[in-house]
């Protein structure tokens, strides 16, 4: 396994939710952290769900200009892994032995068929661990 962090795309939404201040910081630091350490990585799963949630779920949304600047900047400061049908196959498993939802399993393939020990996302259990894979919850409980 790499010292790589797998960034999901709540991270990146949060970066920019003015609903969620606290959240909206340490996403923010986060994200430096990771650009300054050179340890970041993203899926292309990742920055489609970051655009439609940001463009679509947000309020208030962000323009698409920006958005679509937002997705650019991320493309050039982390690694952008593809979702492959090797990814697909390995995100099906997820479902059936771990019972994770298909968008969850594809981002935990990912990360265990690169090489990623770390996942940073809200949307499981902190410190929750598939495979080698630990998910890694970085908002407290009451942000």
């Amino acid at each position: 396994m790499t010292g790589k962090r797998f960034v999901d795309s709540n991270i990146l939404v949060y970066a920019y939710d003015q609903n969620a201040p606290v959240k909206s910081k340490q996403a923010q630091i986060i994200i430096e952290g990771l650009v300054k350490e050179g340890q970041g990585v993203i899926s292309t799963q990742v920055l489609t769900e970051f655009f439609n949630v940001v463009t679509r779920k947000l309020k208030p949304s962000l323009p698409i200009p920006f958005a679509l600047d937002r997705a650019r900047h991320f493309m050039d400061i982390f690694q952008v892994l593809g979702v492959t049908p090797d990814v697909l196959r390995e995100a099906c498993r997820g479902v059936e032995e771990y019972r994770l939802s298909f968008l969850d399993a594809q981002i935990w393939s990912t990360a265990h068929k690169n090489g990623i020990s770390v996942i940073i996302s809200e949307d499981l259990a902190d410190q929750a661990e598939i495979e080698g894979v630990k998910f890694i919850n970085p908002f407290p409980p009451s942000a």
